[in-house]
């Protein structure tokens, strides 16, 4: 029996990925076990196989997988408001794309292992399209944002892990992003403005999460 520590931890991760996987199956989300993130990565591509435009939610865990290459290689326009190049009217065109766009891939801040999905927000783009809109919805969840608690837990996760990171990597000009941890401010460059949870799958959306065995994204 190996017994590094990465494969201890992989087999321990994996209980917790497999019951948060039957929460939300329970929730009535379609919700795939993923072992790696190249089996997530795989799906997402064979799911955008005829998609004309994809969306990307500018999610770390998402571009950790490697797929938008392999995504425009096979045909897709990929919507990408992140993309330092973009003019902000391009930004706001790939924005309001990707609320209509065939495919909508996006990570998710925080999981609970009761199956409820809990994101946040600076502008709501990511948000909305998260929930309604795109022909098919992709959520990505690495092993690291799942919270064995409730949602006032999962939100406590948001702002003390993610959000002081994710400002620091969009160069916000936040407290948060200089000491690294959350003061609750009224910064104008603030990134948690809009707070979104699904308790269950929205009635009249396809969506599926994957949840995969690997740390991604913060």
């Amino acid at each position: 029996m190996k017994d590094n520590t990465e494969y201890i931890r992989k087999q321990t991760s994996e209980l917790l990925c497999r019951q948060t996987v039957e929460n939300l199956v329970q929730r009535n989300f379609d919700a795939i076990y993923c072992d790696k993130a190249a089996n997530a990565a795989d799906f997402i591509l064979d799911s955008a196989a005829n998609a004309k435009t994809v969306g990307m939610g500018g999610s770390q865990s998402v571009k950790d997988l490697g797929i938008f290459e392999k995504l425009r290689a096979k045909g897709a326009k990929l919507l990408i408001h992140s993309d330092p190049n973009l003019t902000p009217d391009e930004r706001n065109y790939a924005m309001k794309g990707q609320q209509t766009c065939d495919v909508f891939v996006s990570g998710i801040n925080a999981l609970t292992s009761n199956g409820e999905i809990v994101n946040i927000d600076g502008v709501g783009n990511r948000v909305s399209a998260s929930i309604f809109g795109p022909g098919k919805i992709i959520l990505v969840a690495g092993r690291n944002k799942i919270v064995n608690g409730d949602i006032a837990d999962a939100i406590k996760r948001i702002k003390q892990a993610s959000a002081p990171v994710n400002s620091l990597r969009l160069s916000k000009d936040t407290p948060c992003a200089k000491t690294g941890i959350c003061e609750d401010c009224d910064s104008s460059d603030r990134i948690c403005r809009v707070t979104v949870i699904m308790e269950r799958k929205p009635s009249r959306s396809d969506i599926t999460v994957l949840v995969v065995n690997e740390d991604l994204g913060f």
